[in-house]
């Protein structure tokens, strides 16, 4: 078994950002050895000192899928941040005027939007690959700005909190390039909670979508009636946690 998991909302409390309600689940996958590998929106900056906290090791699927953490840093061989926000310059006033990324603001400014403290504000806004922000129009100017950016080659994501501009790689991907790398075919088990997080659960043997009351649920997904997609009852940690544990009673050998 090989365990990709969201963090904000799904194994992080959407508001506390605390993982204590699964740490039984976590502790016994790693007894077992199963690898839990984080796919996130999150900066390798970020993510460091928390897979540390959470007692997690190896890969990991950062800014959305935009870029993969080895070995403790971001892959370097691509680094598209200063292309993203070129793009948004390049964008009639009109559109570009209403998105508000993280570039855009200041690490109070972060800390604010997003509860985080000031050194974890400081590194969600050390990014390589991509651009999360809001954007304060309407659906339909919403639509035109999306469009815009996609004719330059940017795609938009909408997660639990931010809209999130990247070079266009996904979770998904960017799982299946760990897997490759890993060298293994074990079943693969998914977890998330938000829309950016839709290719990971459809593209793994069982996804889980980990219930959020913080955002409207995500609507049925493909797979979900033949029961390889399923849905959490508990919220966040709490979700995580039972639904793995579940999974390793199913699976593993005790």
């Amino acid at each position: 078994m090989i365990v990709f998991t969201d963090l904000d909302g799904t194994l992080l409390d959407h508001e506390t950002y605390s993982a204590e309600a699964a740490r039984p689940a976590l502790d016994r996958l790693r007894i077992l050895g199963v690898p839990v590998i984080p796919a996130t929106s999150k900066t390798a900056a970020e993510l460091g000192p928390l897979m540390r906290e959470l007692g997690l090791s190896g890969p990991a699927i950062v800014e959305n899928g935009a870029g993969l953490m080895l070995n403790g840093s971001g892959d370097s061989e691509r680094s598209d941040y200063t292309a993203i926000r070129a793009a948004l310059e390049a964008l009639p006033g009109s559109l570009g005027a209403q998105f508000t990324g993280f570039g855009d603001l200041t690490d109070a400014e972060v800390s604010a939007l997003t509860g985080l403290g000031p050194d974890a504000a400081r590194r969600a806004r050390n990014r390589q690959f991509s651009e999360p922000g809001l954007f304060s129009g309407s659906a339909d100017e919403q639509d035109a700005f999306v469009a815009a950016l996609s004719a330059a080659g940017i795609s938009a994501v909408a997660g639990g909190r931010f809209l999130t501009l990247s070079r266009g790689a996904s979770k998904a991907d960017r799982m299946a390039e760990v897997i490759a790398r890993l060298g293994a075919t074990p079943p693969v088990i998914a977890l998330g909670d938000a829309p950016n997080d839709i290719t990971l659960l459809q593209a793994a043997d069982t996804g889980i979508v980990v219930s959020n009351p913080a955002h409207a649920p995500l609507p049925e997904l493909a797979g979900e009636r033949e029961g390889r997609i399923r849905r959490t009852l508990l919220p966040g940690p709490a979700g995580w946690n039972a639904a793995m544990l579940d999974i390793i009673g199913r699976t593993a050998e005790p």
